[in-house]
């Protein structure tokens, strides 16, 4: 049957030329004709009426047949008076909208920065442990006088601040920095974020949560000790942020998480040492200078600094790769600013102090030398000695190698459970690995 098409977008004057086309007959004849006019004007006014109570755009169309028939307008009404409600939805964001962070896993992953800048992420399975004396495995691809500086153990979710020798900070993600295989060199730093010139990373911490009751503790390599609370570093921009500030001839090596009630070692070049409550180093500015932490002899620099609640012995190792482990009782508390007690004994064969860290027996430790190989040990494994000792040979170095860095790790395979009972400060204030979920992995 042959259509008449009625929509609600075309005018009134358009209908005459639609009946003209079904009909066959001309504008003076039949007056049937004028009376299917009549009808189909009507319910095209009713169809309108309809439409615009609905809301509706789209056209209407119905046969020539229902132009006679009632029914169609029942049919019609009845539909408004059953659909003709307001809209039940809402077209919007979705208040559980999933970021691509959400579709990032939390997971631990190894962080390291060779001295020359290029970081790089990897898993906590790429290293195995072995026996003291080994030569270790290859750790990166060299370059040349490049070698792995930072090396420590953080989550995909945790923020890492990036310390610089002058005294500023920067912040990223664990997720942002790119994943690579364990001989990569990584990406360079200075790609990641806005370095001034001559700036480079000289501490690297990773960060949980800013607590308002926990501190950040500096030492730079001049002696000088500060403490800050968390809470002001929390705001840190793309171009950085002072964190400190410094003299000329002075830079910032160490940084720790801190809560008002531990005590602060230092270790310098040329073997000496101080333990002294850091409560004895009253809270300061974001941008101040701090105090003095150890009375320092010609030459010589702070190389490390650590929490006496990081282990129970404090394990110093040379840059000719000798070191030893001394209980942390030898080291009675003084005053802050002293000249400190002897901790090694620097002799020919073992050249200066290049590292030091407070362990535990069941720790291990990763050692890393001039040509970028490393070798990791369990801590028991080192003789627990005297203070004033040079220790025992920890690494075969070949001619004109050289220890230059050494990192922590946990050696225990404890459950999952247990591990998430070591407490959140020993993870965030160590530079270092300090997770034992490493062997887990293996």
């Amino acid at each position: 049957m042959e259509k008449l098409i009625l929509n609600v977008i075309h005018r009134p004057e358009m209908v005459p030329e639609y009946a003209e086309k079904v009909t066959g007959h001309g504008k003076e004849e039949d007056i049937s004709r004028d009376s299917l006019l009549t009808e189909s004007l009507d319910i095209f006014k009713t169809q309108q009426e309809i439409a615009h109570k609905n809301g509706l755009k789209t056209t209407i169309q119905m046969t020539y047949a229902s132009l006679f028939n009632d029914e169609a307008v029942e049919i019609a009404k009845e539909h408004h008076e059953k659909y003709g409600d307001e809209r039940r939805t809402s077209i919007g964001f979705d208040e559980f909208d999933i970021s691509m962070e959400d579709m990032i896993p939390k997971q631990d992953v190894v962080i390291t920065m060779t001295k020359l800048g290029y970081i790089k992420r990897m898993t906590v399975d790429t290293f195995k442990s072995q026996n003291r004396g080994g030569k270790g495995i290859k750790g990166m691809q060299k370059l040349d006088d490049d070698y792995i500086q930072e090396l420590f153990m953080t989550s995909t979710h945790d923020y890492i601040m990036f310390f610089t020798n002058t005294g500023r900070v920067y912040r990223l993600k664990g997720y942002e920095i790119p994943e690579a295989g364990r001989t990569s060199r990584g990406t360079a730093i200075i790609n990641m974020l806005q370095l001034m010139p001559e700036e480079k990373i000289t501490a690297m911490i990773p960060i949980k949560v800013y607590d308002d009751d926990q501190y950040l503790f500096m030492a730079t390599e001049q002696g000088l000790v500060k403490k800050t609370p968390l809470r002001e570093y929390v705001n840190v921009r793309k171009k950085g942020l002072a964190a400190i500030t410094l003299r000329d001839d002075d830079q910032l090596i160490e940084v720790k998480i801190t809560d008002n009630e531990k005590d602060i070692i230092l270790v310098t070049k040329y073997g000496q040492c101080i333990r002294f409550d850091e409560r004895d180093v009253r809270s300061t500015g974001r941008t101040s200078m701090g105090v003095r932490g150890i009375n320092l002899t010609d030459r010589d620099v702070v190389v490390g600094m650590q929490v006496h609640t990081q282990g129970e012995c404090l394990l110093v190792v040379s840059e000719n790769g000798m070191g030893k482990r001394t209980a942390m009782g030898e080291f009675t508390n003084q005053n802050r600013g002293g000249k400190g007690v002897k901790c090694y004994k620097i002799t020919e064969k073992t050249g200066n102090v290049v590292g030091m860290k407070a362990v535990n027996e069941d720790d291990e430790i990763m050692m890393i030398n001039s040509e970028g190989i490393i070798i990791r040990m369990a801590c028991e494994s080192i003789s627990k000695l005297g203070r004033i000792t040079s220790g025992v040979k920890l690494i075969n170095l070949k001619d004109e190698e050289t220890v230059v860095s050494i990192a922590k790790v946990r050696r225990t395979s404890d459950d999952i459970e247990e591990d998430d009972t070591v407490s959140e400060e020993d993870k965030q204030h160590e530079a270092e690995i300090t997770s034992n979920e490493i062997d887990n992995k293996e």
